[in-house]
């Protein structure tokens, strides 16, 4: 069980059946830094995921994960739709596996899934 002060905020309810479907990628990777990898060569992660447009969705994941950058001209490789924005978030901050949880507890994030740069 994942037990982690976050900020001020009460934490919402979490269907973690659901939520850990959402996520490609294990949580359970990443230590307490947000960093995966062997311990002289840890790394961060980078993760997209699509949310639709419009400055409240953005405004609501920023609260949640300041880490997120927006990318409205871009489907990303997780392919947004023209009617969704491309987010892309990074593991290396406190609380990483608690951001992303609650990021895939809303209901307009269908997935978030890791980017492989190239």
């Amino acid at each position: 069980m994942l037990t982690v002060a976050y900020g001020c905020q009460p934490v919402p309810a979490v269907d973690s059946a659901s939520v850990f479907d959402k996520i490609g990628f294990d949580l359970g990777e990443l230590d307490e830094n947000g960093l995966y990898g062997p311990t002289d060569g840890k790394r961060s992660l980078d993760y997209e995921f699509c949310i639709p447009q419009g400055n409240a969705y953005a405004q609501e994941v920023l609260v949640i994960d300041p880490s997120v950058n927006f990318f409205p001209q871009s489907q990303g490789r997780i392919g947004c739709t023209e009617q969704q924005t491309l987010a892309i978030g990074n593991t290396h901050q406190p609380n990483a596996q608690l951001i992303l949880m609650e990021l895939a507890n809303l209901d307009y994030i269908d997935r978030i899934q890791r980017v492989d740069w190239e």
